[in-house]
């Protein structure tokens, strides 16, 4: 089949292209009000970018739903130029989903999802405790996408990494399961992995 988007029916039931571009990683972000009340949120449009220095982007999609405001991720990133993104292990998945829900700027989604808060060394924002991993983020720069939606691209400050996923020096990310965000409802986790040598490397 063919189709181009925005022009033609694909004739699917459902919009096949986010799971065509996929598994996406989960950038699961956080993030203060001016007030100091925390907002967590997980996105499926999220990557690494850049490695020196490293850098991420994650992107909304739109607005809150029923309301005519931006999401409280964005909001809160544009009032104090931070933020948070903890890694998603499997056993974080039911937390990860429930932090999804639609709330009031002023609550907190680690208290709805019973997650501990973790101190960032360098920016205020907290990240999860429980994650495997969190990177501590600056505002680097907002683009407005066509549609609404808004890439935001942060500089990476602090980078934590719960000792026990570290195996002979190198963090096994099987030891964790990250989480990944495939079409539809659908997720997956990393359970299996292999290394392939580039020509000429040995």
């Amino acid at each position: 089949m063919f189709y181009r988007p925005g022009h033609d029916d694909h004739g699917l039931p459902h919009n096949p292209y986010k799971a065509i571009v996929s598994p996406r990683p989960i950038g699961w972000i956080s993030t203060l009000t001016r007030n100091g009340t925390a907002n967590l949120a997980p996105y499926s449009f999220f990557n690494g970018v850049a490695d020196d220095p490293p850098m991420v982007m994650f992107s909304t999609t739109g607005k809150k739903i029923g309301r005519d405001e931006v999401k409280d991720s964005l909001n809160n990133i544009r009032e104090t130029g931070e933020f948070c993104v903890s890694i998603v292990s499997r056993d974080l998945k039911d937390a990860m989903n429930l932090s999804s829900g639609h709330y009031a700027p002023d609550e907190d989604e680690f208290t709805v999802a019973g997650l501990e808060k973790g101190t960032s060394q360098v920016v205020k924002a907290p990240f999860v405790a429980a994650a495997p991993a969190a990177l501590e983020c600056k505002l680097f720069k907002e683009i407005e996408l066509p549609g609404g939606a808004v890439m935001v691209l942060g500089e990476v400050v602090g980078i934590h990494i719960r000792d026990e996923h570290i195996r002979d020096g190198i963090l096994d990310v099987t030891s964790y399961q990250p989480m990944a965000r495939l079409g539809y409802r659908d997720y997956s986790a990393v359970t299996d992995i292999f290394s392939l040598n580039r020509p000429g490397q040995k």
